[in-house]
């Protein structure tokens, strides 16, 4: 296996690809007039800077949302936006008991923070490719899922692994909430047309809870549950064809600024997100193994 840890890095972002510019997460917020410091930066990208910090309630987790401007055009109004719609969504799900909770308004130096969301840390691990977990786990999962959706939300975003939390209970919990959907109380926004396409999100939602599933526990599924994880909905077939030529062309231009090497994998980049860095910790045990 080929040593990831020798491989060549790119060089540090520009700020024009980092949510906050040059700047880092700050090293100090506050939450409900508590102080709370930072102990760990997870992952600063073009969209948004999320860091882990500790305080008088324990540990939270901050993430700040764009503010960098694009080429002079101001990005306020969208780290704005972002931020409090997450803060909607994790407060609508507060009586969910495998979802963080909302940890309230953030400020710095008593300055609110109208691009940030926190919520609280689960204790555990991103759940991995084909790891082996208890018999009561995806059927946990299956609930949450569907609790979700009877809030008239969808995920959207489970297909990746590092949103489901193996707590250090051995409970499935989900985190991030940045591209779920919400159905607005409102009209149009809650009209036939926007609740079928909410249907068909939540349809995918089950349909990637079944995949994980299939990869997992096999041996837990029936012959009809296998059929569901592995027919992929034509929702989701219709985004990957779009999704997939966008990721390589994304990839090819972060090779070109030399942001990321090779195939432009994220695991290249100078500072790899969290999720990266466990990849590549993996990658190194193994080897060592």
């Amino acid at each position: 296996m080929e040593d990831r840890s020798t491989k060549k890095t790119g060089r540090p972002r520009p700020r024009l690809l980092r949510a906050l510019g040059k700047a880092d997460p700050p090293h100090e917020i506050e939450l409900d007039g508590s102080l709370y410091r930072r102990v760990d930066i997870f992952k600063h990208d073009s969209w948004a800077a999320t860091a882990l910090y500790e305080g008088k309630r324990g540990k939270v987790v901050a993430k700040f949302n764009r503010k960098q401007p694009i080429f002079g055009f101001p990005m306020h109004w969208l780290g704005r936006l972002l931020a409090a719609r997450e803060a909607r969504i994790l407060q609508r799900l507060a009586d969910l008991p495998n979802v963080p909770c909302y940890s309230g308004e953030l400020t710095v130096g008593g300055i609110a923070q109208p691009n940030s969301v926190a919520h609280d840390y689960v204790e555990g691990h991103p759940f991995e490719r084909g790891e082996r977990v208890d018999d009561a786990f995806f059927p946990k999962l299956q609930k949450l899922v569907k609790d979700i959706h009877a809030l008239d939300l969808a995920y959207v975003d489970l297909s990746k692994r590092e949103n489901i939390i193996v707590g250090a209970d051995g409970q499935p919990y989900l985190v991030d909430f940045q591209i779920s959907f919400i159905l607005p109380g409102w009209w149009p926004g809650n009209s036939w047309p926007i609740r079928k396409f909410l249907q068909l999100a939540q349809n995918a939602d089950e349909y990637h809870v079944f995949k994980h599933f299939y990869n997992s526990r096999p041996d837990l599924l029936t012959e009809e549950q296998q059929k569901i994880a592995t027919h992929r909905p034509w929702l989701i077939r219709a985004f990957r064809r779009l999704g997939n030529p966008t990721r390589s062309l994304r990839r090819r231009l972060l090779v070109l600024l030399r942001v990321r090497t090779g195939k432009g994998r994220v695991e290249s980049e100078h500072d790899p997100e969290e999720g990266a860095r466990r990849r590549i910790e993996s990658s190194k045990k193994s080897i060592s193994l």
